[in-house]
């Protein structure tokens, strides 16, 4: 097997390199959110490596867990609180009946 070229950009504003298996467990152990790392792992356990698809699938979602943190917008809307949230559900419910 032989190494393919990252064309990903890495630094501060695009997340940490997370082309391989073991980038992928780094950044989650630094930037996941609490749980993220053990969490991975225990889906990769539970996936049938030949199913690549599945394999795929999981690295994906944890990669794009990692970049929400990095994302400003991503950021703050994890920051939102629940009430917050709750609150412009229901203003913009409001407004769309009034339409």
């Amino acid at each position: 097997m032989t190494a393919q070229p990252d064309h990903h950009q890495h630094g501060p504003a695009n997340g940490p390199p997370m082309g391989t298996l073991r980038e992928l467990r780094a950044a989650l152990g630094t930037w996941g959110f609490p749980g993220d790392l053990q969490q991975f792992e225990a889906e990769l356990d539970a996936t049938d490596l030949d199913d690549l698809s599945q394999v795929r699938e999981i690295t994906q979602a944890y990669r794009h867990r990692v970049l929400l943190r990095f994302d400003p917008q991503g950021a703050a809307a994890l920051a939102r609180s629940t009430q917050d949230v709750t609150d412009e559900l229901r203003r913009k419910l409001a407004e769309a009946g009034h339409q």
